[in-house]
C-alpha cells in the first residue's frame, strides 16, 4: 500500500502529527519504535507546564492560544482530561529571565496577570517561602497538560480517522526521489508514500543526519516527593510554579494531583546517548532538589517517591525546529524541543499536517527554520 503521509515516530509531536494529517483525510502511517504513550523518550512524567505568558520569547504566545483551543477540543472529543488549570507562579527578583520574560510577553499580548511583591506572595500562598527581593508573576489560567494521556488521546484519534499506526517498528532509515518517500525499517521491510514526517525526538538526528543540526540530546530526571501537607499543595490551592534564583537553574513544580508533588531544575547540562540513557538516580540528584523544595516550598520536600528519567533534545538558541527539509521538500521535520516543546504538541501537530497536504501553516514558521544555524543571516522575523 502506498501511503499520503509516513509518520516518524509516534510520540508527543508525532502522535498529533498522525491525528491532524489523517483527520484531513490523508492515508497515513505512523511507525514508533516502542509501544504506544511510552516512558523512553520525552512525553512522560505525568504532567507538563502549560502556560501563555511565555518567558522563553513572546513569539510563541499565537501557538500557546491555539494549543490551549486544541487540547480542549481534544479532550471534548475523546472524553480525556488532558489539561488542568491551577494557575500559575512565576518567581524570582524583578531582572532574572524567568520573571522579566514573563512580564514581557504579558504586557505585549494583553495577558491577564497579576504581580505580587513577597509580601503580597506570603499573604496569598502560604505555603511559599519567597525572599524578601523577590516578586511572582501570577497567571490564572496556566496549569498542568498531562502527557501520557495527550499521546494517548492523539494515537486514538488518529486511528479512529483511518490511519494505521505500528508499535515496537523502528525506522532505520529512508530515500526520496520524484516517486516520493521510501522508508526502511529495521527488519528490512520498505513502505512509501508521498510524503514524510521525521518526529523522532531524541533519535532524530539520527534520522536526519544530512541536516547537520546541532542538536545535543540530555539526561534530565522528574522527582516526585510525598508532601507533608497535602490539603497545602493540592491542586485547588497551589499552583504550578518556577522559581529562578542567584543565575542558577529554574526550579519548577506541581502541585499533588494524586501520586505525590513533582519537581525538576529545567536544565542539566548532561549529554545522553538516547539508547543507553541513564535511568538511575543518585542521593546527590534527590536532595539537590528537596534541598530547593525545602528552601521554597518546605511541604512538598518530604520523603522521596520516585524519580522519571526523560530527555530533553537542545537547540543551541532553544527554539524548536519546524518546517519543511532544505534539500527535499517532500519531507517535513519537528524536532528540537528543548525542554519546553511539550504543551505545543497540538498545534505543532496541525502544522506540521498542514506542510504535509501543501497547505500554509497558519503561522510564520522562521524562528523555527532548519536552516537558521547554517544561514544566520537569514533574519527570524522574515517569516
Amino acid at each position: 500500500m502506498r501511503y499520503d503521509a509516513i509518520v516518524l515516530g509516534l510520540g508527543g509531536m508525532g502522535s498529533a502529527v498522525a491525528a491532524h494529517a489523517a483527520q484531513r483525510g490523508m492515508r497515513v502511517l505512523g511507525l514508533e519504535r516502542f509501544g504506544p504513550a511510552h516512558a523512553h523518550g520525552s512525553s512522560h512524567g505525568r504532567t507538563r507546564i502549560i502556560r501563555q505568558a511565555y518567558f522563553e520569547s513572546p513569539d510563541y504566545v499565537p501557538l500557546l492560544r491555539r494549543a490551549y483551543a486544541l487540547w480542549d477540543a481534544l479532550a471534548a472529543r475523546t472524553g480525556t482530561v488532558l489539561r488542568a488549570q491551577t494557575g500559575g507562579l512565576f518567581v524570582g527578583r524583578p531582572e532574572t529571565p524567568v520573571v522579566a520574560g514573563t512580564l514581557a510577553s504579558a504586557l505585549r499580548w494583553q495577558l491577564a496577570h497579576e504581580v505580587y511583591d513577597a509580601g503580597e506572595l506570603r499573604r496569598r500562598y502560604p505555603m511559599v517561602t519567597p525572599r524578601d527581593d523577590e516578586i511572582g508573576v501570577y497567571e490564572a489560567i496556566a496549569g498542568a497538560v498531562f502527557p501520557e494521556a495527550g499521546v494517548q488521546a492523539h494515537l486514538d484519534v488518529a486511528a479512529d480517522a483511518g490511519a494505521e499506526l505500528r508499535f515496537g517498528a523502528p525506522a532505520a532509515g529512508w530515500d526520496a526521489g520524484e516517486g516520493g518517500v521510501h522508508v526502511t525499517l529495521a527488519d528490512g521491510a520498505r513502505v512509501e508514500a508521498e510524503r514524510l514526517a521525521i518526529c523522532a525526538g531524541p533519535w532524530f538526528s539520527r534520522l536526519a543526519p544530512e541536516l547537520e543540526l546541532p542538536l545535543k540530546v540530555e539526561r534530565n530526571v522528574q522527582f516526585f516527593f510525598a508532601p507533608l501537607d497535602r490539603d497545602a499543595l493540592s491542586p485547588e490551592r497551589m499552583p504550578i510554579y518556577g522559581l529562578q534564583r542567584d543565575g542558577g537553574r529554574l526550579l519548577y513544580g506541581f502541585p499533588d494531583f494524586g501520586e505525590g508533588v513533582k519537581a525538576a531544575f529545567h536544565g542539566s547540562g548532561v549529554e545522553a546517548d538516547p539508547d543507553a540513557l541513564d535511568r538511575s538516580v543518585s542521593e546527590n540528584e534527590i536532595a539537590e532538589v528537596r534541598d530547593a523544595l525545602a528552601e521554597f516550598v518546605p511541604a512538598a520536600a518530604g520523603a522521596f517517591l520516585r524519580a522519571a528519567p526523560c530527555m530533553y533534545t537542545n537547540t543551541p538558541d532553544e527554539h524548536f525546529v519546524i518546517g519543511l527539509h532544505p534539500q527535499v521538500p517532500q519531507v517535513a521535520i519537528a524536532g528540537g524541543f528543548s525542554g519546553h516543546g511539550y504543551k505545543f504538541t497540538p498545534v505543532v501537530g496541525e502544522i506540521v499536517a498542514a506542510l504535509l497536504a501543501g497547505d500554509d501553516p497558519g503561522f510564520p514558521l522562521a524562528l523555527f527554520s532548519p536552516t537558521r544555524f547554517t544561514n544566520p543571516s537569514v533574519p527570524a522575523d522574515s517569516a
